[in-house]
């Protein structure tokens, strides 16, 4: 609140120059003064002296038009700003509830104006048709109307904050798989690039091995062709001077000399050897395994970067008794024996199969499995919906609730409806497990060769979680990371 001390400076400023008292009706004349209205219009009726032609500003002595008086709206509404500053100044504590114009205690509440009233104020004609109640009757149907909205107001806060605490730890799992990827990106370039200097060295050093053997083919056609031309100068030689002789020397042996050049026989040698060219045009050859390995390269960085790596582990609570789980839950092996694990309603009880710990409900992910069946035996693979059987016999078919393959010694078997035998080139050592949820895609690839082995199609409504099973001595898988 305003000290009483601040209020006065205030009422100095907005006073007339000519009454000296708080500005009524304040207007503003040419050269910016401001003026009462009624003091400034008996200013201007005051007679002007002879000497001076117009009407000149009581403050600064500058002319200017009687008619052109500027009401000054903005200034009047600080006037009276001051006023109510000045009249609140002077109330002292407990005066809060004194109506300012008559003195009175303020009783009552006008609901038409939102005027506090005194019992004068009440009795006045202004508010004679209006609605008018006790300070407390009028207050009560608003306290309930804030409380309302204070209600409404922290729930919408409390669901603000718990959208800003979903969508924090969504942007953190969202910087997590940013970082995720950069990580990815730097390993395989940096895996491409090592492969590419390798292919560079390789290249060129079949091109260097290329050039070695033509400049030695070509010092042996230089040093052929030197002796040939030796050889053809001296016989050029010996017959131009046999010309030169008389007819009798030039007659002396002439027919052993003449059948000496006629029979020689000219070695035509080869500047490149047919060996040497096809090898040339072969050079190309070298570089289709870069080729293939750019387009692997392509592939599988295109693939990590869309599916997000899942990192898995086992869930024991879920594995068959006849499964030996790793300490880190990342290894399982198959066993006779079993295992003396506590029955529980997430155990499988007859397939030998265990879950991963987490599922998912969206997204895309993959992980890899690797896969060791040296000493035969079989091995699925998949996914499966949260509500997959754990009692008692489980088809392994997407009626089910399952989408997998089967990998057993020397074939590979999509377990479809009625389970598929695949055509492959190689028994994949890595099997790559892709999941697209949304779309509804259970992808299997060689994780090695790229190689695609199956896919399923799906409708995903509920959870899915990683699906895994054995079946026969020594048979085991891990999870790669």
């Amino acid at each position: 609140m305003a000290t009483a001390a601040s209020v006065t400076s205030l009422v100095d400023e907005v006073n007339c120059p000519i009454c000296q008292g708080t500005l009524k009706e304040p207007v503003t004349i040419d050269c910016g003064h401001n003026f009462c209205r009624g003091c400034l219009t008996r200013y201007c009726e005051i007679p002007a002296p002879e000497s001076e032609e117009s009407l000149t500003c009581p403050l600064c002595k500058e002319p200017f038009r009687p008619g052109g008086f500027r009401p000054n709206w903005q200034l009047a509404n600080v006037v009276e700003n001051i006023e109510h500053l000045q009249l609140v100044s002077t109330l002292g504590p407990g005066d809060e509830d004194i109506c300012s114009e008559h003195r009175e205690k303020v009783y009552f509440f006008c609901e038409d104006d939102e005027a506090h009233l005194c019992v004068v104020c009440r009795e006045a004609g202004e508010h004679g048709t209006h609605t008018v109640r006790f300070l407390e009757d009028a207050a009560g149907p608003y306290r309930e109307q804030i409380h309302k909205c204070l209600m409404n107001l922290r729930k919408e806060r409390e669901e603000i904050q718990e959208i800003q605490s979903r969508e924090s730890k969504r942007i953190q799992v969202l910087l997590t798989q940013v970082a995720t990827k950069r990580q990815q990106v730097i390993s395989e370039f940096a895996h491409l690039s090592r492969f590419l200097e390798e292919q560079q060295g390789i290249l060129l050093t079949q091109l260097e091995r290329l050039d070695g053997d033509i400049l030695k083919q070509q010092e042996e056609l230089e040093f052929l062709v030197s002796r040939e031309i030796c050889r053809f100068s001296a016989l050029i030689e010996e017959l131009e001077e046999k010309n030169e002789r008389p007819a009798r020397e030039l007659l002396t042996d002439i027919r052993s000399t003449l059948i000496r050049c006629e029979t020689r026989k000219c070695r035509k040698p080869e500047a490149v050897s047919p060996e040497l060219g096809q090898r040339i045009r072969d050079f190309p050859q070298q570089a289709l395994p870069l080729q293939r390995e750019m387009k692997k390269f392509l592939e599988k960085l295109c693939f990590e970067l869309d599916y997000e790596p899942a990192h898995i582990s086992l869930d024991p609570q879920t594995s068959h008794p006849k499964l030996l789980l790793s300490e880190n839950h990342r290894r399982a092996r198959f066993s006779y024996k079993w295992q003396n694990s506590p029955d529980n309603p997430q155990r499988f009880d007859r397939a030998t199969c265990v879950l991963a710990h987490s599922g998912f409900t969206g997204g895309r992910h993959s992980w890899v499995v690797g896969v060791d069946l040296t000493h035969g035996g079989s091995c699925t693979l998949g996914v499966v919906s949260e509500e997959v059987r754990r009692k008692g016999e489980l088809r392994l078919r997407p009626e089910e609730g399952v989408w997998a393959i089967r990998l057993a010694w020397g074939f590979i078997s999509a377990l479809g409806s009625f389970p598929t035998r695949l055509a492959l080139e190689k028994q994949p050592r890595k099997v790559r497990v892709s999941l697209d949820y949304e779309v509804g895609w259970v992808t299997f690839a060689n994780a090695i060769t790229q190689e695609h082995i199956y896919t399923f199609t799906a409708s995903f409504t509920r959870g899915v979680f990683p699906f895994f099973g054995l079946w026969g001595r020594g048979s085991s898988f891990s999870l790669d990371c």
